[in-house]
Order: C-alpha cells, then structure tokens, then sequence
C-alpha cells in the first residue's frame, strides 16, 4: 500500500481504541512511577489475558461477557494478591510482581500448548490485534473508561494502595483485550517517563499527546508498509516519548520523587 492509496478511514477505531486505553492508562503510569511499582503493568495485563485463555479453554465465547469477566476476575484477584503480598513483604514487592508475571505468563503457555492455535492466541494478546478493533467492540471499554477516569478525578492519589491495584486491574483487563499486553505497557510507562521533568501543570496533557502522537504514527505506518501494527506503535510512541524528553527541562527542575 502507498500514500495515495491509503484509506485513513480503516484507522479509526484502532485509533479510537489507543485513544481510551490512553485515557486511564495516562493518569495511572504517573501514579505507578510515583508509587515505584514499574511492573504492576506488566503483571497486572498478564494476569488479565491468563484470564483470557482459561475462558478460552472452556469454549466461553470470545467476543461475549463472560470473558471479560473471567479477565476481570483474575486481575482482580491478582491485584488483590499483589496487595497482601506488599504488606506482608514490602521490601521484595518489585520481585514478587516480577515472579507473578512469570508465572501468569508460563500458566498461558501450558494452557495453549494443545490448541493448535494457541500459539497465534497468544501472539494476540501479547502484541495485540489493533488494526483489527471494531466499533462495537468499544462501547464496554468507552462505559469503563468513563466510570475509571471519573474516580480518578474525584480521587486521584488519595487511592489507598488496594484501592489503586483494584481501579489499575479494571483499566488493564479491557485494555488487554483491546491493544495487547506490549501496548498496556507502553502506554502506561513511555508517556509518563518522557514528561517527568515537565510543570506539574504540563504533564498530563503532554503525556496524552505524546501517546496520541504514537498511536496514530503507528497505525498510519503499519497500514502502509504491512507491518504489526502493535509492535510499530510501541516504536513510534517510545521514539515520540525520546523527543519531547530531550527538548523539555533538565533533571531537577520538576522531577517526580517516587513515594515510598
């Protein structure tokens, strides 16, 4: 495909789906960086597509409530996991959120190991199936986005530390299903590194841009060189997030301290 022929039509719901996963996924990446628990993302969204495929495994429809339920169901119960574990033992809390992460990730492997398109289920939840979204598959994830961003803005860090895992589970469960576990992180992470250093007043909405930017970088350049259009988008965004990086302030300035 080239430029002339490119139907930009056929990008918009994946934009529009990058578009919600950015809207909760943006507020929560900077808590995560301040609350130092840089992987929750990644156990979280792994924990959520093992939900995925153990409803996948007992022949639930893939498109239907009940998958998103089950997704839902093992995020929640992760989360809720995750916070015992911090209080119990708080100072390996990064190792364990490491080692739930392995152990999500491996549970699928074993689970799909007789599928003999597991292999390609796995892919998708990993690397995400965007170009693809439709619109009907929004409306769950638009109401979710609603009611999260809402209690964020009410809230914000006043979350208690359950409440938090708990909010952070129900944003990535869709979210999962939506881009894939590579784009939940990146777009947890990648924007809020790159505006760390920017007014408090400024980050927010350049980490939105940042995001936006890539998602729709990706997707326009993935359409036209027949590329994944996961793994493009993570490149953009992450290339994106480099720039407004070195253009903006020096470290010191408005650098977040993490909370302990």
């Amino acid at each position: 495909m080239n430029a002339e022929s490119l139907d930009l039509m056929i990008i918009v719901p994946a934009l529009l789906a990058g578009l919600l996963v950015l809207l909760t996924h943006v507020p929560l990446g900077a808590q995560v960086l301040r609350r130092g628990i840089v992987f929750i993302d990644l156990a979280i969204a792994q924990i959520a597509a093992l939900g995925v495929i153990i409803a996948g495994a007992v022949d639930l429809d893939p498109q239907g409530w009940a998958v998103q339920g089950a997704a839902a169901m093992a995020a929640v119960l992760g989360a809720v996991l995750l916070t015992w574990t911090e209080k119990r033992w708080p100072e390996v809390q990064e190792a364990q959120i490491g080692v739930m992460f392995i152990l999500a990730a491996t549970a699928g492997l074993l689970l799909v190991a007789h599928n003999p398109h597991g292999g390609e289920h796995l892919q998708d939840l990993l690397a995400g199936q965007i170009l693809w979204v439709r619109y009907q598959q929004l409306l769950l994830p638009a109401i979710g986005t609603v009611l999260i961003c809402a209690l964020l803005y009410r809230l914000g860090d006043r979350l208690s530390r359950l409440a938090f895992y708990l909010v952070f589970a129900l944003a990535v469960t869709a979210s999962v299903q939506l881009v894939g576990v590579y784009l939940v992180f990146t777009s947890l992470i990648v924007p809020a590194l790159a505006v760390r250093h920017y007014s408090a007043r400024r980050r927010l909405w350049l980490a939105y841009l940042v995001g936006a930017g890539g998602y729709a970088s990706g997707l326009v350049l993935s359409t036209l060189y027949d590329l994944p259009s996961g793994a493009l988008i993570v490149w953009c965004l992450t290339l994106l997030a480099m720039l407004v990086y070195a253009l903006g302030p020096r470290p010191g300035a408005h650098s977040v301290v993490p909370k302990h």
